[in-house]
């Protein structure tokens, strides 16, 4: 929906209330479209702010794996036919 602006400040309530249940919802001035509001779960999904990257970093931890590579040479391979 589209929303003017005077109308918008008047009615804040509601056009939050629609951007959470219908979606993103148009704010014009002058007749131009100039802002849109969003719901927050709109905006982290838009942002890549979902709580992905701190899933990520709550993961386990590589202390105590033992990352040194060996020392041994390669095996010997036959790549005649």
């Amino acid at each position: 929906m589209i929303w003017q602006l005077q109308t918008a400040k008047q009615k804040l309530s509601e056009v939050v209330d629609r951007a959470v249940s219908e979606g993103p919802q148009t704010i014009s001035r002058h007749g131009k479209e100039t802002a849109v509001v969003v719901s927050m779960r709109d905006f982290r999904r838009l942002t890549g702010d979902d709580g992905f990257k701190e899933y990520l970093r709550s993961g386990p931890t590589l202390d105590g794996l033992d990352l040194v590579r060996g020392s041994d040479l390669p095996r010997d391979v036959d790549l005649g036919g």
